[in-house]
């Protein structure tokens, strides 16, 4: 998905820019009063609504070190990350904020795109000048880190990325992001971006991805070695079934 809009933008002769946030402890950090009004709106039953309104309260939890234990104390916010539940009610909850967010992109006439993975995210830009995304860019960043806000929520600055996919030749030079005005970070674009497990360029060569990926296989393989003793080593029967588990799965990564 992410390269087809890159490739899209290239055919109309415009350059991509991606910021990638990462939204702090979201799970840990959904409101619950605002999770049971979605519930409703969303229109589920009654019973379903009424279930959750009071699975989700009064919880409480402790914390163990070694021969420590805290005492208990509620958690009134946040669904467990490890329940079965969790993916569902976490899109449930981002729903109405993507919607809200386009809507409000819409209405400013700001000439972006946004693509969600739960608690990371992509606001991207095409445009034949670099600054004017940047400048798109920045505006729906301050828009997203108050919505964000509203719905309980918070961007790790930390984690915020850019990058500038470009077909251009010969030296290439990116204009930075300056967040600072609006809470976050001064960007400096990179030459690669890791995103997803993803290695990227600019250009989308993913030469870098594979080298990164195929030296890994081969890491692996020369591990495998220890797995033996001094006086037995494994059979090639038991190399075969790591091979086929392990290794293929690193070196097909992506493929």
């Amino acid at each position: 998905m992410k390269t087809h809009i890159v490739q899209s933008g290239w055919v109309k002769g415009k350059s991509t820019s991606s910021l990638a946030f990462n939204i702090s402890q979201f799970f840990p950090s959904l409101n619950h009063k605002l999770l049971t009004l979605i519930l409703e709106k969303a229109g589920l039953n009654s019973k379903v609504t009424s279930f959750f309104a009071n699975y989700l309260v009064k919880r409480k939890t402790s914390y163990v070190w070694n021969d420590f234990s805290s005492p208990s104390f509620e958690v009134n916010v946040g669904v467990d990350q490890r329940s079965a539940l969790s993916p569902i009610l976490s899109a449930l909850y981002l729903t109405p904020f993507l919607y809200i967010l386009e809507k409000q992109f819409k209405n400013l006439k700001i000439p972006i795109s946004i693509l969600s993975f739960i608690d990371d995210g992509l606001i991207i830009a095409q445009n034949k000048s670099l600054d004017i995304s940047n400048s798109y860019i920045f505006c729906s960043y301050n828009i997203l880190s108050k919505l964000l806000d509203s719905f309980g929520l918070a961007i790790k600055h930390s984690k915020t990325e850019i990058f500038h996919f470009s077909r251009s030749q010969g030296f290439f030079n990116p204009p930075s992001l300056d967040l600072s005005l609006i809470g976050g970070p001064i960007l400096q674009p990179k030459d690669t971006w890791k995103y997803l497990g993803f290695i990227f360029d600019r250009k989308l060569m993913f030469y870098k991805h594979i080298n990164h990926y195929s030296n890994k296989a081969i890491s692996s393989v020369k591990c495998m070695k220890l797995l033996g003793n001094l006086s037995q080593d494994i059979n090639p029967l038991q190399k075969q079934l790591l091979y086929i588990c392990c290794i293929l799965s690193i070196a097909l990564y992506g493929f």
